[in-house]
């Protein structure tokens, strides 16, 4: 895999097309499947749908879109042991936040177990199966290596009849999880694993969420996933490249069965991100070990997760679209998804003021009991979205990082006898440090203002380098504000060495809470599903599952510090 990949201009931009679209178009030219374009997206619903995922499912119905065709959505429900109905639902709330519509087409491979069973019956008709009675251990010794060939198990030459009898009396629950499975019969030398007599059923005595207990043997993805897409009338298979040496066993199952259409499988990268994992077995890790609050927690990688972060469908579209497809594994670099939320976040985002680390400032010349509405810009990026008013009174809070008693050189926030501009409002000038006798700390300040300094304009001229956001102390409303970072502290944290593991890579602190926070008094009704901009903090938004009017909660969608733009530059 290429280390930290920057992807260049995609060929999609240049009016090019990508060599999935390529090969769409050769099959239309030549007439294939009547001119007929069916994609589909089968996840199995074993956990949340990822980032990851959300490149099958944009890369699926963008082609189907593109040329007029269809698009699917179908379960992979196989292994009852591990899928549950909640996550089903979860993925099909992704999939349409993703802005995706399925039509009428929503399916399971359980809607399929009958048809399958009778291929599978099909197969050992045509001594092209057979009921193996190894177990699970003498099957993987039986199989050989990449190296080694594998042998016939002594179970391969029953006769049809019972091969027959004995499936029939699986199906009929006659035996116990292990005792039998159903292979194909391929070729144990195969230098190809997948075709070395592959499992089509196993025994599972385990409650189905969508057929109960109707049925006690399952399907393998292989056989179930191939033959559904000929079931339903799939043109092209699209996959990840982890499928690529599946491909041989997916066009066997279509060539030796009586399926009503060929699909086409092809292959494309995984999309990999630096700092993050993308394989639901190890999400779920994370999930069950509490490393993180669940498959929702905003550090995740799950569309679930970034939905509650603030993220947006179209960021993550245009960002999977900048990576493009191709067939080179590549590492693709986290400020690029970042700057890609930012440019759609900066377009739409009003701008707000909200003081993290809160300090005092107390204008001494300022009449008490006045309060003065100042108008500020909502998004400048925006110039339609006008202006609202903020209340400025005799008592602000303006961040503890603004200010510095003893500052060095090139500092240009609050120092005393240093003035600084408050964003929207006046000049103010500091004339005194208030401390906490007993602790030393800083507990406020004192300052006067100019009042002829509104806006930041002054009659002699005079301009100050510095400028801070504020809120009222009278009217700023506390929230709790989460501050994320990577999830892991290492850039590819599925490449460990020995004796490590991903997990030893979590960034404990992933997560910083900041629980005496002030925003401007607009915020209160601030909606979940809304992101803003504070400034100079970052792009927020009210978590959908913890705020509330009476308890503000924001969690930082993203920084303002665009990491990509510089590497850009560079380049």
């Amino acid at each position: 895999m290429e280390e930290n990949r920057i992807p260049e201009e995609t060929e999609e931009k240049s009016g090019g097309k990508d060599f999935i679209r390529t090969i769409i178009e050769e099959d239309l030219a030549a007439g294939k499947n009547g001119g007929r374009i069916h994609t589909r997206f089968p996840p199995e619903p074993n956990g949340y749908l990822h980032i990851g995922h959300a490149k099958a499912i944009v890369t699926n119905y963008g082609i189907a879109e593109d040329y007029g065709g269809k698009y699917n959505l179908r379960f992979d429900d196989t292994n009852p042991v591990k899928e549950e109905t909640e996550y089903v639902n979860s993925m099909i709330e992704d999939i349409r936040w993703l802005g995706y519509d399925w039509e009428d087409r929503l399916f399971y491979a359980s809607d399929y177990f009958e048809q399958l069973f009778e291929y599978a019956l099909t197969l050992i008709k045509e001594d092209k199966a057979y009921v193996d009675s190894l177990s699970a251990q003498e099957i993987r010794e039986y199989r050989g290596t990449l190296t080694k060939p594998g042998k016939d198990s002594p179970y391969r030459n029953r006769s049809r009849e019972e091969n027959l009898e004995l499936f029939l009396r699986i199906r009929n629950g006659e035996f116990e999880e292990g005792a039998h499975v159903l292979r194909a019969k391929i070729d144990m030398a195969s230098p190809n694993l997948n075709m070395r007599d592959p499992t089509l059923y196993r025994i599972r005595k385990a409650h189905h969420i969508r057929t109960g207990d109707t049925w006690c043997i399952y399907p393998m993805y292989d056989f179930a996933h191939s033959l559904s897409d000929a079931i339903e009338g799939i043109t092209h298979s699209l996959c990840d490249i982890s499928f690529e040496n599946h491909r041989p066993l997916y066009d066997w199952f279509i060539e030796n069965l009586p399926v009503p259409a060929a699909p086409r499988q092809i292959e494309f990268a995984r999309l990999n991100i630096t700092y993050t994992i993308l394989h639901k077995r190890k999400l779920r890790r994370l999930v069950e070990e509490g490393h993180v609050t669940g498959w929702d927690d905003p550090r995740m990688p799950t569309l679930s997760g970034l939905r509650r972060r603030g993220y947006t469908p179209e960021a993550i579209k245009s960002f999977i679209k900048a990576v493009g497809l191709s067939k080179v594994e590549s590492m693709v670099d986290h400020a690029l998804l970042e700057y890609h939320l930012r440019e759609d976040l900066n377009a739409r985002s009003p701008r707000v003021m909200a003081v993290l680390k809160p300090l005092k400032v107390v204008i001494t010349n300022w009449p008490t009991g006045k309060v003065e509405m100042v108008p500020a810009v909502n998004n400048p990026e925006d110039p339609a979205s006008g202006t609202r008013l903020i209340p400025f009174s005799k008592e602000i809070y303006i961040e503890q990082d603004d200010f510095m008693e003893d500052p060095p050189k090139k500092y240009f926030r609050l120092s005393p006898g240093r003035e600084i501009r408050l964003k929207h409002a006046y000049y103010i000038r500091c004339d005194e440090v208030i401390k906490d006798p007993d602790t030393g700390c800083i507990r406020e300040l004192r300052c006067t203002y100019d009042p002829e300094s509104r806006g930041g304009m002054t009659p002699d001229g005079r301009k100050v380098r510095g400028t801070s956001h504020w809120v009222s102390v009278e009217h700023a409303v506390p929230a709790e504000v989460r501050i994320y970072d990577h999830l892991f502290t290492k850039p590819d944290p599925e490449n460990t060495g020995e004796g490590e593991e991903f997990i030893d890579f979590f960034n404990t602190d992933s997560l910083t809470v900041l629980t005496d926070c002030r925003v401007e008094p607009g915020l209160r009704d601030a909606k979940p599903g809304t992101t803003c901009q504070f400034l100079r903090q970052g792009y927020f938004c009210p978590d959908s599952k913890d705020s509330s009017p009476d308890h503000l909660v924001f969690n930082r969608t993203v920084g303002m510090r665009d990491t990509w733009a510089k590497i850009q530059k560079k380049k």
